[in-house]
């Protein structure tokens, strides 16, 4: 059981260390998308440089890895090797290091991305509904302030927040704990957003392209 449990843990590492953006961006555009526009190699630079087909495609797959990542424990939950407490606990843990494998990529000498995609699939699959409802927030912040940066941090906070008051029920208390910690982690990435912010000078996305004026 303890190899299994080195083997998933080694496996959601590697699964979240896959670089999107970079190997599309080389692949696809011939490009090395940390020499562009912010720098990140996430899915905001990405759609922000390529273009919105490049942004879903990095998107999505960043998302997919932490879920699958952070669901690996669910597999040894129906094989009865562990309980349901248990298997909550593990999906926090595999999806850490999914979203740790983004930031630290061994594929790309550990500078990786702000985490923010693989994060929300791993929130996903440890908690749908909560899941949802920050992703709403998140939609909705960045339609009325037009900053991905700062629709991040507000949907990171609203995930804890919902434990805490049981909107879905009594939580374990380590989704709580995982809950502010991950909010505190999302809010310190963004630290030069905020300063950017609050000069005037940070990055303005539209989740609904401006007409072009003629």
């Amino acid at each position: 059981m303890i190899l299994i449990l080195i083997g998933l843990c080694l496996l959601s590492y590697i699964l979240g260390s896959i670089p999107t953006a970079i190997w599309y961006g080389e692949a696809y555009h011939g490009v090395d998308i940390r020499t562009l526009g912010s720098g990140n190699a996430g899915a905001t630079n990405t759609f922000r440089v390529l273009g919105k087909k490049a942004g879903s495609i990095v998107l999505f797959v960043d998302a997919f890895k932490g879920f699958l990542a952070t669901s690996l424990s669910t597999f040894l939950f129906y094989l009865h090797l562990i309980d349901w407490q248990t298997c909550v606990s593990l999906k926090i843990v595999f999806g850490f290091l999914a979203v740790l494998g983004h930031l630290l990529p061994v594929f790309c000498d550990f500078k990786g991305g702000k985490g923010v995609a693989t994060l929300m699939g791993m929130v996903l699959a440890l908690h749908p509904e909560a899941a949802l409802v920050s992703i709403a927030v998140f939609l909705l912040v960045f339609y009325l302030s037009n900053f991905v940066s700062l629709g991040s941090m507000v949907a990171s906070l609203m995930f804890p927040f919902l434990m805490v008051f049981k909107v879905f029920g009594d939580e374990f208390p380590i989704l709580i704990y995982f809950g502010f910690i991950v909010a505190f982690l999302v809010i310190f990435m963004h630290r030069k957003n905020i300063s950017r912010i609050l000069q005037g000078t940070e990055n303005r996305m539209y989740l609904i392209p401006r007409k072009k004026q003629s």
